[in-house]
């Protein structure tokens, strides 16, 4: 893919990326702190935006021309698709339709908390693979007192028609005898996977909300509100994932 801007010096790539100013693009190039493809990249460098891996301190810094990377507040009863055959509102109606952009992994139509919505396909595989170690939290409202054992097994993990599944981490985090409020974190996301886990060991969900994705917690936003991602909480995940990752490498 050949950019439509042409080969550009790279500190106008930088800048224009919201990282930095020209003169601190030119600041980190100098300081050997950038490379392109693997190399450390030198003063006057020209690349294609649309085609070079550039990474700053050793972190990928999408700079691609037309990306964008939203969070919206999902309510509940709006689908995580960018089309409804039944007519219903979708996740993308949030946002402007401009430039087309697409969910990052779902949340049921019950469900209501942060999404991420892009038309960047490398964030959004980082954010959904596995082995990325994206971890998703959801504060769940179930009906009753959840045990020591409840939790342990929704830990442990439990076998579902599709295969065991387990959160990373559970803990009740209020109750006032007829209700509880747990907290579970997720390594994958596979379909209704907090609502099965919780049916499995005989938990009733009333009301699922993801509170957090990664390293972004978002609680500003309304109901039905979005905001653009600042660069550093892009490049956050994939300090994050990369991380991750690397072990696995090897």
């Amino acid at each position: 893919m050949n950019s439509a801007y042409g080969p550009e010096r790279l500190q106008k790539v930088i800048a224009r990326s919201g990282l930095t100013s020209r003169r601190g693009a030119d600041s980190l190039i100098v300081a050997g702190r950038v490379s392109v493809d693997g190399k450390v990249a030198s003063p006057g460098l020209k690349v294609d935006a649309a085609a070079a891996e550039v990474l700053v301190d050793g972190v990928r810094l999408p700079v691609e021309p037309g990306l964008v990377h939203y969070v919206i507040h999902k309510p509940p009863g709006v689908i995580s698709t960018t089309s409804d055959p039944q007519g219903r509102r979708t996740v993308v109606d949030l946002v402007p339709p401009h430039p087309r952009v697409y969910p990052v992994g779902r949340l049921d139509a019950d469900t209501s908390g942060l999404l991420l919505l892009t038309n960047d396909g490398a964030f959004a595989n980082l954010v959904t693979h596995p082995r990325h170690g994206i971890t998703k939290t959801y504060e769940v409202l179930v009906e009753g007192v959840p045990t020591r054992r409840d939790l342990a097994s929704i830990r442990r993990g439990v076998e579902l028609e599709d295969g065991p599944a387990r959160a990373l981490a559970v803990r009740k985090i209020g109750s006032d005898g007829r209700r509880s409020h747990i907290e579970m974190s997720m390594g994958e996301g596979r379909n209704r996977e907090v609502r099965r886990l919780c049916t499995a060991v005989g938990l009733q969900v009333l009301r699922l909300h993801r509170s957090s994705i990664g390293p972004l917690r978002e609680r500003e936003l309304g109901p039905g509100e979005w905001r653009c991602l600042e660069i550093d909480e892009v490049r956050a995940f994939y300090r994050r994932g990369e991380a991750t990752a690397r072990p696995s490498m090897r």
